[in-house]
């Protein structure tokens, strides 16, 4: 009988993908499904990205790049960063990944193993707590509170560190809230942190440019003190409607460098060649399609909140960041993933239960507002309907 190592049993995987399978299943079936399950811009990545990748194929950048990425993009990456947040990051520590799950996956590599604790957030994105289960450190949640506008305290998560913590991710703004934490809870985060040198920190930056109302964005860049330390995941996926293309970036102090840049050479050898050429001309080119998907977000945000407000038995937070709408389904009096599960099976409404980004999620229902404004509308007329013929309410 042939055995893996005890890490496989551990590792957990992404129930979106689980749901997207699903609900294309049943639309392959006949079904009318409107899927506001799975976290992907339902725009076209921008003509003059796509351009810059076919050219580059026509130029013949058809072979292998350096695992680090293509300098000019590397640059890119570097001067993008200082236009956002005016911080100086050297093109030499930014490393070019296919997709911004690999970051999650060597960070948490670098720092887990057993007798090793990790905090994340929770709710948060499952691949965090998977992966630290799988490398056999101890995951510790840092919880995300409804009351708290889905922001993480600062103080709550400093009081989670021990002497054996050895990483502490971070995301905002958030995954499946669309919690955006402001700048004074993250500057206590990060004066607590300068007294906790053993500390690494990821921070997933993934929707950095998804913000509304004049939320502002705080990246940890911005925090000197930290850079040395300091791990920042973002990249293409979100912001320029590129999930498919498979395209994010790192930026790595100097004194992990090297080791991410090993693990790249034995894992993929290197991104896409032409890809990495549609990436630089999304940093490069005009801004204008991003500006406009963010503001047609902005309007599905408003139709959803309202929406969802509108159901007796549901209440929902207003998100400032990213494109997911995280309702509280508590006086319904159904579970969460049963919820979801009756929406997909009998309405045709794909949406991700709570408990799948955490223990924190029960009583939660994550829904995607990256479709149209029609099917919106569509979607929470059938969930409306839904629950006033099935409401489970005492």
């Amino acid at each position: 009988m042939l055995k893996t190592i005890d890490g496989f049993d551990r590792i957990g995987e992404e129930n979106a993908f689980a749901v997207l399978a699903r609900a294309t299943e049943l639309a392959q079936s006949g079904r009318d499904v409107i899927n506001l399950g799975i976290g992907q811009p339902d725009f076209k990545t921008p003509d003059h990205i796509v351009e810059a990748a076919v050219k580059a194929l026509r130029d013949g950048h058809h072979g292998y790049t350096p695992a680090t990425g293509i300098a000019p993009l590397r640059e890119a990456v570097s001067s993008d960063l200082h236009k956002r947040y005016r911080v100086e990051t050297d093109p030499g520590n930014v490393l070019i990944v296919p997709g911004g799950k690999v970051t999650m996956f060597m960070a948490i590599l670098m720092f887990g193993e057993p007798g090793a604790e990790i905090l994340y957030p929770d709710p948060g994105f499952p691949i965090y707590r998977s992966m630290i289960e799988f490398t056999g450190a101890r995951p510790v949640p840092v919880p995300i509170r409804e009351e708290n506008d889905f922001a993480f305290s600062a103080e709550e998560t400093l009081s989670l560190v021990s002497d054996r913590t050895r990483l502490l991710i971070l995301n905002s703004p958030a995954n499946p809230t669309g919690g955006v934490t402001p700048r004074a809870e993250i500057e206590k985060l990060a004066a607590g942190l300068e007294a906790l040198p053993h500390v690494a920190i990821l921070s997933d930056e993934i929707y950095s440019q998804m913000t509304y109302d004049g939320t502002e964005h705080v990246s940890l860049l911005e925090f000197e003190d930290l850079r040395d330390r300091l791990i920042l995941l973002d990249g293409w996926s979100k912001t320029y409607a590129m999930t498919g293309w498979r395209m994010g970036y790192s930026v790595w102090p100097d004194t992990l460098f090297d080791k991410a840049r090993k693990l790249a050479v034995n894992a993929w050898s290197c991104v896409n060649a032409p890809a990495q050429f549609g990436g630089l001309a999304a940093l490069n080119g005009p801004q204008d399609a991003v500006r406009d998907m963010v503001a047609e977000f902005d309007g599905r945000r408003r139709l959803i909140v309202d929406g969802l407000n509108a159901i007796e038995g549901l209440s929902c937070k207003t998100p400032r960041g990213a494109f997911y709408a995280y309702p509280n389904i508590r006086s319904t009096g159904w579970k969460a993933k049963d919820l979801a599960s009756a929406l997909l099976e009998e309405e045709g409404v794909a949406t991700i239960g709570g408990p799948d980004f955490g223990t924190m999620g029960e009583g939660y229902i994550r829904l995607s507002y990256a479709n149209s404004s029609e099917n919106i509308l569509a979607a929470l007329d059938r969930i409306k309907n839904f629950l006033n013929f099935n409401s489970l309410k005492t």
